[in-house]
């Protein structure tokens, strides 16, 4: 394979995965550790990927990519995570849903429970759930996130803090390898917190991707969650930590 194809193989992995380790790179490219230290030495220095100890990630990671790409990306994954989520969820009732591709995966998914009641600061997710004439759905005010249809803020915050619901479905930017949970938006962790504080019991839908990015603002830690619903591949420190966790982790 020519240096330019490999090359440009890892700008499109890191750009879609977020991180890949070196090994990854050996495997997938079937050359030696050796040749992926050089490519990826070069492609830093021409600040197309920022190197790591024993990988690479994207040059932007420290923000969050658009919402077009975010709701395309890993789709079927998405929707998996989401089947298996929403299997934890009765009819009747109640619970929150967050800002995120993944929470609007599971509300689609929930189209066919009855008789829910929904408080959402996600305007696709309850115009995704409107469509089930049987569901009371209440948006949380607050300042309106143009870029991805989320409301966030002080107001939100207070919204959401007069409820107690069954359930909260959360969604997470990045997931850190000790388990810390992180997003980009100060405000919208400060909702996610809320949520958390006023849910009897909290799902995490998240994929394997979220392992590989790395937001700036910390909402707490994976083991705080009741349930972890996921794609699979967990890395190996993540699974020594929920193992020795209550959390229940379901792979969908």
């Amino acid at each position: 394979m020519k240096q330019s194809v490999r090359h440009q193989k890892i700008i499109d992995l890191v750009k879609q995965e977020g991180y890949v380790s070196t090994e990854e790179l050996v495997d997938i490219l079937n050359v030696s550790p050796q040749t992926i230290r050089r490519d990826l030495n070069t492609l830093a220095e021409q600040d197309l990927i920022r190197r790591h100890h024993g990988g690479a990630a994207h040059p932007s990671s420290a923000e969050n990519s658009d919402y077009a790409d975010r709701k395309e990306f890993l789709l079927q994954e998405k929707n998996k995570i989401a089947q298996a989520a929403v299997k934890l969820i009765p009819n009747g009732s109640s619970l929150f849903i967050d800002i995120g591709t993944t929470p609007e995966a599971v509300a689609n998914a929930l189209l066919n429970h009855k008789d829910l009641r929904i408080v959402t600061n996600n305007i696709n997710a309850a115009y995704i759930l409107m469509k089930n004439n049987s569901f009371h759905i209440t948006m949380a005010g607050g300042t309106l996130r143009h870029q991805d249809g989320g409301i966030i803020g002080e107001a939100t915050v207070a919204f959401i803090s007069q409820f107690r619901l069954d359930f909260g479905i959360l969604g997470i930017s990045s997931i850190d390898l000790d388990g810390s949970l992180l997003d980009y938006d100060y405000h919208e962790v400060q909702v996610k917190r809320a949520i958390i504080e006023n849910s009897r019991q909290t799902l995490l839908v998240s994929d394997h991707s979220k392992f590989n990015r790395h937001a700036m603002v910390k909402l707490g830690n994976l083991t705080d969650m009741d349930y972890f619903v996921t794609d699979g591949f967990l890395p190996l420190s993540i699974k020594e930590k929920l193992a020795l966790s209550n959390v229940v982790v379901i792979e969908g």
